[in-house]
């Protein structure tokens, strides 16, 4: 059986599988003591391009789970410090709030996007430019409080858009 040590996630959809990665194909499902860990599939990763001296950014993504997981914390080396966030609508007023976990139903896309749901990096060792690769590593937890670790390589992208202001 194969190692999937230092697997990372592209830009494109892929699927990682702890189970699939140190069982092999004929053992059953059952049998697997991984059997409760879920694929998750990351499609479109990116994080926004920052300007000299901006210490946070957000990065956006697409997650499919094949089982209901959640995610529940989400690492970076290009941050000191990285949160699971929303944005929220208070009084006409847009607020962000960090969030412990994001539910991931089985099946179903959720979307990280500007204006909802992100990754949130704090305190940027270094500007993020258009074209950087920022590597992401994401936790979720299965219903059996399992977790797994799921490798992102997410592109900068220079928004025009001004109205998304990342402010804490």
């Amino acid at each position: 059986s194969s190692r999937a040590a230092g697997m990372a996630i592209g830009s494109s959809a892929t699927m990682l599988s702890l189970a699939a990665a140190i069982a092999e194909p004929s053992v059953s499902s059952v049998a697997s003591p991984v059997s409760a860990f879920s694929q998750v599939a990351v499609k479109d990763p990116w994080v926004r391009a920052t300007v000299a001296q901006q210490k946070a950014t957000g990065a956006f993504m697409q997650l499919t789970a094949t089982q209901d997981v959640k995610l529940i914390s989400a690492t970076s080396p290009a941050a000191k410090m990285v949160e699971i966030h929303t944005m929220e609508m208070d009084k006409d007023v847009m607020k962000m709030r960090q969030v412990m976990s994001l539910d991931l139903p089985a099946g179903k896309t959720v979307e990280l996007k500007p204006g909802s749901y992100h990754v949130m990096l704090m305190g940027l060792n270094a500007q993020v430019k258009e074209g950087d690769v920022v590597p992401l590593t994401l936790t979720v937890e299965g219903k059996d409080k399992k977790t797994q670790t799921i490798e992102v390589k997410a592109v900068g992208k220079a928004m025009n858009n001004s109205a998304h202001k990342m402010n804490h």
